[in-house]
């Protein structure tokens, strides 16, 4: 069977959990990458041994991040470029997708891929599920150079937003699977650094110029249209589970689609109540008294008051590039 001209691009660091069904996935494109960030769980053996192309990576606390640095220094074979989450694997529906678009030529200059939540090896049919670009033309696309390293959560890896495309933008019909195998720590560790993320991002505009920027996806509501609606709302997360549990008919996948459901609520309510304690210190320290230095705020890179390790937060993981909803 002649390989699918795309290069794939795997960001790992302390993946050994998710790796090997991750690649297993991934044999029919013509070359992979593990770019790895100083994994010590043996994820770097389990990649040579499945025979990727493993490249360390070290950030310098600069932009680019990780994703742009893969698209602009790795030695890739293809212009056309997958890039997965090592706990996601496309599905046999989605490889053949793309192995026909690339036989027909692709029109677009990059896809919109769904990602469908798997909960306790249990592929949910129904809920919310995330939409990223993940097949990308590297001619055409760039991941800009967001104002957002003060922020002390977020670090090498791009965060919840999309690459600029210069051209359209399509979608492909079928998902990948996202189901992370290693213990719900992991879970609230990273959901933990997501919500101050998005929390220092949205209570000073910052997220609004971003969802500004961001491409459409097609939809007769566009998604950016969708996302400033979202944004305004009062009481996000209740209105979160009821769109993920009602709406989008989660409540017929059971238990696991109660625990999403209720995941998406816990994370917007994580955000709004970071954006509320950052607004009470903000209005703390504009009462403090003439030449009294106030504290940095809650999300600076120099604070103490960042989200600290506890007992939800003793795995070591990476952040990844979520799409619109929770990963």
């Amino acid at each position: 069977m002649t390989p699918i001209p795309v290069s794939v691009v795997v960001m790992t660091r302390n993946e050994a959990a998710n790796l090997v069904l991750c690649l297993a996935a991934l044999t029919r494109f013509a070359e992979c990458f593990v770019v790895d960030s100083g994994s010590e769980d043996g994820t770097p053996h389990i990649a040579r041994s499945l025979g990727a192309k493993l490249v360390p990576f070290h950030w310098n606390g600069r932009y680019p991040k990780k994703k742009q640095w893969c698209l602009d220094s790795l030695p890739l074979a293809h212009d056309w470029v997958l890039f997965v989450d090592a706990d996601e694997r496309p599905t046999t529906a989605l490889v053949d997708e793309i192995a026909g678009l690339m036989a027909g030529g692709p029109r677009h200059s990059a896809y919109w891929v769904d990602g469908r939540p798997v909960l306790r090896g249990r592929a949910l049919r129904f809920g919310c599920w995330n939409r990223k670009l993940a097949l990308l033309d590297r001619r055409h696309v760039r991941f800009p150079d967001l104002p957002d390293l003060d922020v002390a959560a977020m670090w090498e890896v791009e965060g919840h937003y999309q690459p600029l495309v210069a051209g359209t933008t399509g979608r492909l019909r079928h998902p990948m699977d996202h189901g992370d195998a290693k213990p719900p720590s992991a879970w609230f560790d990273r959901h933990n650094r997501y919500s101050d993320w998005e929390a220092a991002l949205r209570a000073d505009g910052r997220m609004d110029r971003l969802i500004d920027g961001e491409p459409g996806d097609g939809g007769v509501l566009r998604r950016r249209t969708l996302k400033r609606l979202f944004q305004r709302l009062p009481g996000r997360p209740l209105w979160a589970f009821l769109h993920a549990y009602v709406l989008r008919l989660g409540v017929l996948d059971g238990t696991a689609g109660l625990d999403h459901a209720l995941g998406r609520a816990f994370y917007y309510w994580q955000v709004g109540l970071k954006m509320r304690a950052a607004v009470q210190a903000q209005a703390s320290a504009a009462r403090l008294p003439s030449g009294c230095s106030p504290s940095p705020g809650p999300y600076s890179s120099t604070s103490a008051m960042r989200s600290p390790p506890n007992a939800f937060s003793r795995s070591k993981v990476r952040l990844r590039t979520p799409g619109s909803s929770i990963r």
